[in-house]
């Protein structure tokens, strides 16, 4: 018996990388996992190795940023497994490296509309669903920029800044309709998207501390994120919602510290002040 037996899931971004890692430790938990993305092979791949391993998924071809592809993925995701339990807003882009005044501005705003954007719509079908059933949980990726400046990354930094303040919002927007918001950062994991930051010459050129942090094993296996997703997807996750929470983070003695976090506003993106 996994510890989210029954619970339907969606997973934006799951045909490989983090999002596969998530995919696979949802169905090994026993959620009936929703592979999304928008590259049918590496959806097919996800949803095998998930079968492969004893769990059940299927796919769903879906462009975050496209409103009604994303209606569509709630709708039929509800029509065929009858509720949402969870969804996982992990669709990422990280292309745009340089300096803001040698950024290309298309590149730029793309990375913002398939990080934010495609979360938000995302976000906004599954509340509807959630709202009407009373129940259910969303988890959104920050991660690089979420907690200090991103240089050389400002697109895809104030991005994931920008999600993990949604994160919070919506979350007291929804929390009295029984739904947690929650925000993760999966760390430093080696992806087609890394990848690209090592192997690029803009990558090369303006990111150098991705390939040293590599070179000093900083990294982390996807897997990290999945587990933590499914944790909080878990009832042991659900005296913390609106928090930011990364993979690194003793997550069990924060949720055992629940009412302390709470009660002093921690693990949340707040100003610090000079004494009055």
């Amino acid at each position: 018996m996994g510890i989210i037996d029954g619970q339907v899931a969606i997973v934006t971004g799951g045909g490989l990388g983090i999002g596969r890692g998530i995919c696979q430790e949802m169905g090994q938990a026993g959620a009936h996992v929703v592979v999304v993305g928008r590259r049918a092979e590496h959806l097919a791949e996800t949803a095998r190795l998930i079968t492969a391993a004893g769990g059940s998924a299927s796919i769903c071809i879906t462009d975050v940023t496209q409103l009604d592809q994303v209606d569509a993925l709630i709708t039929e995701t509800v029509a065929n497994h009858g509720k949402l339990d969870l969804l996982v807003n992990n669709a990422g882009r990280f292309f745009s490296i340089a300096p803001v005044w040698e950024s290309d501005p298309g590149n730029w705003w793309q990375d913002v509309t398939v990080n934010l954007f495609g979360s938000y719509l995302c976000c906004r079908a599954a509340a509807k669903q959630m709202i009407a059933q009373r129940s259910g949980k969303i988890i959104v990726l920050g991660g690089g920029g979420s907690l200090a400046a991103f240089s050389n990354a400002s697109g895809y930094g104030t991005s994931k800044a920008a999600l993990v303040r949604f994160s919070e919002t919506l979350h007291r927007e929804i929390k009295e309709y029984g739904v947690n918001v929650y925000a993760i950062s999966p760390g430093l994991v080696r992806t087609e998207m890394t990848q690209f930051q090592l192997d690029s010459p803009e990558g090369q050129k303006w990111l150098p501390g991705i390939a040293q942090s590599f070179a000093q094993g900083r990294d982390v296996p996807p897997a990290e994120a999945g587990k933590l997703c499914v944790f909080l997807a878990s009832p042991a996750g659900d005296q913390l919602g609106g928090r930011f929470i990364q993979v690194r983070d003793d997550y069990r003695h924060i949720a055992e510290e629940a009412d302390r976090v709470v009660r002093q506003d921690l693990y949340v993106l707040r100003r610090t002040e000079l004494p009055a």
